[in-house]
């Protein structure tokens, strides 16, 4: 949204404040990426197999398309980062989608218009529940549904394709296919109106490393002209419209500084997390493919401390056999070394569909069949898992996790699985981890509240922060009139993050914490200070958190938890971690 307060009062130039996407400074000008209203025939076909035969023909050249956008992803940033386009597949074979076209087509009309109302149908089906993973959905449909458009009208890819000078990208919103479409060289950062920081688009700009602000606001695109100078800020959300040399100089210092700052950061990366008074901290990475977890280990990264399986799952057609999945996690292990890795179960649900195992279209699906109640409801599928991994973790450090215990009775079944996993393989002969230590994800009040329950009953936890921030505070980030109440350092959150610790160290357990939360330089001081284990973060934070830990004494973020707890307001507690921050010279400005 744009805040007419931060007009600039003698140089008239303006400041535009969004939500930062992904971190890092553009100078540059502006490219505006308008929607294209593709043209729809306006006459009827008369021959419908003919019309049924073009759709068939441009599905599958998108099918190929959508192929090689994926390739391309996964070989800049990963298997993981490219998910997404495994899912945009499953999309484009969805029997609703096909007989939605196929209706369209019989009724007479031609197979442009056929697939136009089939994907907004489809998208307007999805966007009309109120939360984060349908409306992502819906924006990925509506995606597919345009690709297959602009094939059959025979177009070039997007408006982007005539980017011809390295420019920030403004857009009403930037699909998954057009941020990996993205050249490199061509783009210093991006902006959207529209959109949150846990977007598709944010979390592949954050992979590869652009600068990028989201939800500045409609107003704001209007206000932007082709080539119109700007500096795009993705550690503040700003985006400051015909700069003055005086800013355009101190934000080229800002960001040499920054990159002067990551490079001294990343020398040491290698090294051990303690803090300033020895205190060891473990600093681990979140991982999904062989890929990201080679980088891990190249990013410094002491262990994995969440390792997301759905990446096998959603590379298939069907669900992977035990024997795929033993391969796929010793290789994952191998590039590990003896560093530990923490192995999530299958973490599935309506945001995460999986064409072989149909999850129903729900109203609220976080509040649904996900995570382990889906294994639990389905114990062939959770048990061949469970063989899998503890046929892996024969002879390495490996811990098993379930996500989405909400209550104890949910990890005993859980580890009742477990338990007949280990004798089915003693009894068959097979290596495998005898006593593998398990745990949970902490990412509901009910796991907080009963906290020392669980802690009896489990060997570590693990605080997802973005569901647990989520579910806290009952907040669809997504939703524009409520997405600016998430917060992750909302006094109720870090409360909920104490009494976890609380509860966990109390039966001398440890806690680690794997969301978004983790790399945060604004939390870390204040997790430090509650007396959290381990840190599980993406790759390219870790030479940064590894060096803030080490600047950081156990009494001085002691105090600053103590103080952020008796804090009533977000604010509040940013500003005194600001101050902190600003002390070691790391702030965005």
């Amino acid at each position: 949204m744009m805040d007419a307060d931060r007009t600039h009062p003698t140089t008239h130039n303006r400041i535009i404040q969004g939500i930062p996407a992904s971190e890092g400074i553009a100078i540059g000008p502006i490219f505006c990426s308008r929607p294209r209203n593709l043209p729809l025939p306006q006459n009827l076909s008369p021959d419908a197999q003919v019309e049924l035969n073009r759709f068939q023909s441009a599905r599958q050249q998108a099918a190929e398309e959508i192929k090689a956008l994926g390739a391309r992803i996964a070989t800049r940033a990963g298997k993981s980062s490219a998910a997404i386009f495994e899912a945009h597949l499953v999309m484009l074979s969805d029997p609703m989608l096909e007989e939605l076209v196929q209706e369209n087509i019989e009724a007479g009309q031609t197979a442009e218009s056929a697939v136009a109302q089939a994907a907004d149908e489809l998208a307007e089906m999805l966007g009309s529940v109120e939360h984060e993973a349908l409306a992502a959905r819906s924006t990925d449909i509506k995606d597919v549904g345009q690709r297959i458009l602009r094939i059959l009208l025979g177009l070039p890819d997007s408006d982007l394709s005539t980017l011809i000078e390295p420019s920030v990208i403004a857009a009403h919103d930037l699909t998954p296919s057009d941020t990996a479409s993205l050249e490199p060289g061509l783009v210093l950062g991006f902006c959207t109106a529209v959109g949150g920081p846990t977007s598709h688009t944010a979390i592949l700009a954050r992979t590869l490393g652009i600068p990028a602000v989201v939800g500045i606001g409609e107003e704001a695109l209007d206000i932007l002209q082709q080539g119109q100078k700007v500096i795009l800020n993705g550690v503040d959300g700003t985006l400051i419209i015909d700069p003055t040399d005086e800013q355009i100089s101190h934000h080229q210092q800002v960001s040499e500084r920054q990159k002067t700052q990551f490079s001294q950061m990343q020398s040491h990366a290698h090294d051990a997390a303690h803090t300033a008074s020895g205190r060891r901290i473990e600093v681990a990475a979140n991982v999904g493919s062989l890929d990201s977890a080679r980088e891990a280990v190249k990013m410094g990264a002491e262990g994995i401390g969440l390792l997301r399986t759905e990446f096998l799952y959603l590379e298939e057609e069907q669900s992977p056999d035990e024997e795929r999945q033993v391969t796929a996690y010793r290789a994952i292990l191998d590039a590990m070394e003896d560093r530990p890795v923490i192995i999530r179960t299958l973490d599935i649900g309506g945001d995460k569909p999986l064409s072989y195992l149909p999850v129903p279209t729900e109203m609220n699906p976080f509040l649904g069949w996900r995570g382990i109640r889906i294994c639990l409801d389905n114990l062939p599928l959770f048990k061949t898992q469970l063989r899998a991994i503890l046929r892996a973790a024969a002879d390495r450090d490996v811990h098993i996790m379930y996500p989405m215990i909400s209550g104890i009775e949910e990890l005993r079944r859980a580890n009742a699985v477990l338990a007949e996993a280990k004798d089915e393989l003693a009894s068959e002969g097979l290596p495998h981890a005898a006593n593998p230590s398990v745990g949970i994800m902490v990412e509901t009040p009910a796991a907080v509240l009963i906290g020392d329950a669980l802690a009896s009953e489990c060997d570590f936890f693990s605080v997802g922060s973005n569901d647990l921030t989520q579910y806290t505070l009952a907040v669809d980030r997504t939703n524009e009139h409520v997405s600016g109440l998430y917060q992750s350092l909302h006094p109720a959150v870090l409360r909920a993050i104490k009494l976890t610790i609380d509860a966990a160290h109390a039966h001398g357990k440890w806690v680690g914490i794997c969301g978004e939360m983790a790399g945060m330089q604004e939390a870390i001081p204040i997790l430090l200070g509650l007396g959290l284990d381990e840190f599980s973060m993406v790759s390219r934070a870790i030479p940064k958190a590894k060096w803030l830990i080490s600047q950081l004494s156990d009494a001085e973020t002691k105090e600053l938890a103590d103080q952020a707890l008796s804090l009533a307001t977000v604010a509040e507690i940013k500003q005194l971690v600001g101050e902190r921050l600003a002390a070691l010279d790391i702030s965005s400005d």
